[in-house]
């Protein structure tokens, strides 16, 4: 039954990134997005790439001081080779790779798996809160873009009506405050009882394993370090969208403004729980390029390049540290079948 249900999981998120490709597609002019993606400038791409794997082994540092900072160090290229392959495994199975390369940290350094998962798990809220910050940057910087854009092609002037009549915001607002007041009198009144719930009690054990991995970071001895391969880290897929406008005539004069964009909303899109961001992100990109004016065969064509291009890229790194792996813990059996045939035998 496990098997079949984890099955269905995955046909269904296959399913969910078809139907957004679909959606991202129809419509267009097949044939010009052909033209579009024929003659892009790949040279852009390659030196995209050769920046992002910059970015990779930045990130593999970060890993490598968080477990230092739990009391399990190890070797910076067993680090680096286990993140890559749970990104190649990303691709496949969705969040599945955060687990696997928890795994081959365990087998190659002799990581605790739940002490890596931990750490795995400060990572990704450290990039939640920057990604949330990078959105209220990009509505900031460029709000009356995005703001013309929403009320004229998506609500059809019905945002700017709204705003003169402020009623319904106020009695929406209020229902929210009396909604909230109701459940948190609810949740307090029955805590008890919810005490004494095994899903509850395991909501609140993760909760709290979060908290205690995103405080674990205060114990990292060079803080400042750490605050850097973040900065860099999100600075290289900055730097990665915005070179990557240069591919296409269509998107070369768009501004740092237009890159915070799409790095932002094209981020939303990867983390969606789905293979490769396959699909959320193809539509998050073409929408966000459309905001700046960039035709949808245009958009769809960037999009379509940028991943690609950063796909086949993983496939690459992914498949070399597969095989580092492989071929360690093949030396590894091969050390140990060795030593055992040297010792003397001995007899009682």
């Amino acid at each position: 039954m496990k098997i079949l249900l984890t099955v269905l999981k995955y046909t269904l998120l296959l399913g969910i990134s078809g139907a957004l490709m679909w959606y991202a597609m129809r419509g267009q002019d097949l044939s010009r997005i052909g033209h579009y993606i024929r003659t892009a400038n790949y040279f852009w791409l390659v030196v995209t790439s050769l920046i992002t794997v910059l970015g990779y082994l930045s990130r593999a540092y970060r890993w490598q001081m968080q477990l230092d900072a739990s009391q399990t160090p190890a070797p910076y290229w067993k680090v680096y080779h286990a993140m890559m392959v749970g990104y190649l495994a990303n691709l496949v199975l969705p969040r599945a790779g955060e687990v696997i390369r928890c795994s081959v940290l365990r087998r190659s350094s002799g990581v605790p798996v739940q002490i890596a998962l931990g750490t795995v798990v400060t990572e990704r809220v450290i990039d939640v809160a920057v990604l949330l910050g990078l959105l209220g940057a990009t509505l900031a910087l460029d709000f009356k873009t995005f703001w013309a854009f929403a009320n004229g092609q998506i609500f059809g002037g019905q945002v700017d009506a709204l705003a003169r009549n402020r009623t319904p915001l106020l009695l929406a607002a209020l229902g929210g405050l009396v909604l909230l007041g109701a459940a948190a009198y609810t949740l307090f009144k029955n805590l008890e009882r919810l005490r004494q719930n095994a899903l509850f009690n395991k909501a609140v054990i993760f909760v709290q394993g979060l908290l205690a991995g995103v405080f674990s970071i205060l114990k990292l001895k060079h803080k400042w370090q750490f605050l850097f391969h973040t900065f860099f880290t999100w600075f290289v897929y900055y730097l990665l969208d915005y070179l990557a406008f240069r591919c296409f005539p269509e998107t070369y004069n768009l501004d740092s403004r237009a890159a915070l964009a799409v790095l932002t909303f094209g981020a939303f899109g990867m983390a969606a729980p789905v293979a490769g961001g396959i699909g959320p992100f193809h539509v998050l990109v073409q929408g966000i390029l459309l905001v700046y004016g960039v035709s949808k065969e245009a958009g769809i064509a960037f999009a379509l390049v940028v991943h690609g291009a950063q796909t086949l890229l993983v496939v690459l790194l992914g498949g070399i540290s597969f095989v580092a792996v492989a071929a360690a813990e093949k030396r590894s059996i091969t050390d140990e079948a060795e030593a055992l045939a040297h010792e003397p035998l001995t007899t009682e």
